[in-house]
């Protein structure tokens, strides 16, 4: 005579899913709050790392929209450390370069600048006065906001064009007829104000006037200090190697050569290494978030004990109560994590629109961010799932 014991059947993805979700719609507001910090967490890592996708996206179409192919030449050092000068018809020398499209120039002066004659000379505001060639705008991508900028006849004479830094420095918020600012020991007229050069924030700071009147007003030696070059897209590495020799073939390694674009992309990265910061304090909120869902799941076991020896009077088994816990816990984190990825990225929406750029949410972000989550809601759920799951039915049913 054989014998067949019975084996208590498995519990469907249904079911399972319909008693985790009874369980926290049971208890809502501490269902909720608890969501609450999961998904303060989660937000935070994807609008960090939102943000940083987007602003690097809007600063990379900006380089695009300026041009690669701008290379600027500074004279460097000497062998015995002091500091060197380009010749004066470098700039000549390098327009004779095939792929060398446009070839603009300036060259600092000694002179100081002030909004008047009575500032005190040691109060520069890190001003700098430079010669300039006359279309060095358009070598630079940089625009007139007001006024206009030097031409042939105001060159020669003694007429300044601020950079948007100088400006706001100065005091000068416009230009009005008459305007002057005190530059060298004598009035300058003003005839423009500059839009901020991203390729070329020295500029910024720049109080500039046309070659002939630096020479004339301001005793200017005529060397100049930095050369603007912009090259043919596809050659602008074969330039860049002989710009050095070509500016000055006697002492080419007393030349600087530099990209202006591969600096504004290395400032960005070195910027989104500092974004490790944030997202540790979004991890920190994660994990304070997962805390208060084991919370709610051990007191979720306390306050249901005469649920779970019912259960288990009628045949569930220890595997089907741990699950059955495990599963309210990893569903809570869920629509926790979710909610968090949908306000991430609302977040980063909004602001990547206020600042022009495009949303980028990359998807490690909230792909990273839910499966986070959902880890942190197994793991704060697994102890209260297996003190659930060890409870014998008569201990459990004494409280009914």
């Amino acid at each position: 005579m054989t014998s067949t014991a019975s084996v208590p059947g498995r519990l469907h993805p249904a079911d399972l899913a319909r008693t985790a979700v009874v369980g926290l719609r049971t208890r809502r507001m501490r269902a909720a709050l608890s969501a609450l910090g999961i998904a303060i967490g989660v937000a935070a890592m994807v609008a960090v790392m939102g943000l940083s996708a987007s602003s690097q996206a809007g600063l990379l179409a900006e380089i695009d929209k300026l041009g690669t192919n701008l290379l600027t030449i500074a004279p460097g050092q000497t062998m015995g450390g002091s500091d060197a000068k380009l010749p004066y018809d470098a700039p000549a020398m390098i327009a004779r370069i095939g792929p060398v499209e446009t070839v603009q120039h300036t060259g600092k002066t000694k002179a100081d600048a002030f909004r008047n004659p009575y500032i005190p000379s040691i109060n520069t505001n890190a001003l700098t006065v430079n010669a300039a060639s006359l279309d060095l705008p358009a070598a630079v991508r940089a625009t007139v906001a007001q006024g206009r900028y030097l031409n042939a006849a105001t060159a020669e004479q003694p007429v300044a064009v601020l950079g948007s830094a100088a400006a706001g420095r100065l005091g000068i918020a416009r230009i009005h007829p008459g305007a002057r600012i005190w530059v060298g020991g004598q009035w300058f007229y003003v005839a423009g104000i500059l839009d901020p050069a991203a390729l070329a924030p020295e500029i910024d700071s720049s109080v500039l006037i046309g070659y002939p009147a630096a020479r004339k007003y301001l005793h200017f030696d005529g060397h100049p200090s930095t050369v603007y070059v912009r090259a043919q897209t596809d050659q602008v590495e074969a330039v860049q190697k002989v710009l050095a020799a070509t500016a000055n073939p006697e002492h080419a390694g007393e030349v600087s050569v530099s990209r202006p674009s591969a600096a504004l992309v290395a400032r960005a990265a070195a910027r989104s290494a500092l974004n490790g910061l944030f997202l540790g304090l979004g991890a920190v909120a994660l994990l304070v978030g997962g805390i208060g869902v084991a919370n709610t799941m051990v007191i979720s076991v306390l306050e249901r004990r005469s649920e779970i020896g019912l259960r288990r009077s009628l045949g569930a088994t220890r595997g089907h109560i741990r699950l059955q816990f495990l599963s309210e816990a990893i569903l809570l984190a869920a629509l926790g994590g979710a909610a968090g990825v949908a306000m991430g990225a609302i977040a980063t929406a909004i602001y990547a629109a206020v600042k022009g750029w495009a949303t980028v949410i990359p998807p490690l972000a909230w792909l990273g961010g839910l499966g986070a989550a959902i880890a942190i809601g197994a793991i704060a759920g697994l102890l209260p799932a297996l003190r659930a799951a060890r409870m014998q039915p008569t201990e459990a049913l004494r409280t009914v």
